[in-house]
């Protein structure tokens, strides 16, 4: 719901400003949109000056790790020394790895090799080799304030048709970002996404996608990448939001490991190629404020 304020009382956002000159032009544009039929963000998803500072520091500390993920990774490494290295690395800058022990998760990062969609499990047993590509999903929590994002890798020689679905993955999160905007939709991002995917013959995995964060590890909105232009919720600046999609060589199909509950994989056996950007909603556009 939106808070209804007298124009005189200070804005619901904590600027310390009077309402009538700080967010009520905005809660009218929403208020129309919303008489529209439209799904519109609460104020709570919207973050003041003080939450995007605090974020964009944790993201400072998320791009760090997994700039130090890329000088070192390579042939021959165990999954189990990249959890290490975004301890480690997470740690000295006086952050903490967020996924460690949350809601029992027990690594600090997130490997999925191949044909792993998300949520693989570090292992001294799972040696990287030549031909494989690996999505490191790495996220940071500094002075209670989240930052996401993940990155492909490739290693060795990688065959031509994955060295493709990792660039096509990484074309559909850039022709998804460009079309966050302020008043636009979610689903403008989705279709975007799903579209330059599907023209390449590949599929988007549906039920896992991008969230809110920053606040707090998993916010709302769902942000799902098989949408419909126009549909889902308004992009309103202050949002912030993860562009992750999971993109499947074939099948969107997918199972999980019955015995830890975390690992998803592919159900066809077949690679899959995820980045992920974590991005505000600007008065004029977007940011990207980790990758």
């Amino acid at each position: 719901m939106l808070e209804k304020l007298g124009r005189n009382l200070p804005c619901w956002c904590g600027s310390g400003k009077k309402y009538k000159n700080c967010h009520y032009d905005f809660d009218e544009r929403l208020q129309d949109f919303k008489r529209q039929g439209a799904l519109v963000p609460s104020h709570k998803l919207i973050k003041n000056a003080e939450q995007i500072a605090g974020i964009k520091e944790s993201c400072k500390v998320n791009i760090a790790v997994l700039d130090k993920v890329a000088e070192v990774i390579c042939e021959g490494m165990p999954t189990s020394e990249i959890d290490r290295i975004v301890y480690e690395t997470t740690t000295a800058m006086g952050a903490i790895p967020a996924p460690l022990h949350y809601q029992g998760f027990p690594y600090s990062v997130c490997t999925s090799v191949n044909e792993q969609v998300c949520h693989g499990f570090p292992s001294k047993d799972v040696i990287l080799k030549s031909g494989d590509i690996i999505n490191v999903d790495c996220t940071s929590k500094l002075n209670g304030y989240y930052a996401d994002s993940s990155r492909m890798f490739l290693i060795g020689d990688v065959s031509p048709e994955k060295k493709k679905l990792v660039e096509v993955t990484k074309e559909c999160v850039e022709l998804g970002l460009e079309q966050v905007k302020p008043w636009g939709f979610l689903g403008d991002v989705g279709q975007a996404v799903n579209d330059h995917a599907k023209a390449n013959g590949y599929q988007v995995v549906r039920d896992i996608g991008g969230h809110g964060c920053g606040v707090e590890f998993h916010e709302d909105p769902f942000v799902s990448f098989v949408t419909k232009r126009g549909e889902e919720m308004l992009m309103a600046p202050g949002m912030v939001f993860t562009i992750e999609p999971m993109v499947n060589m074939g099948t969107c199909e997918h199972v999980t490991n019955k015995q830890n509950g975390w690992e998803v994989s592919t159900r066809d056996g077949k690679p899959s190629a995820q980045w992920e950007i974590m991005v505000l909603v600007t008065e004029t556009g977007h940011e990207v404020l980790s990758y």
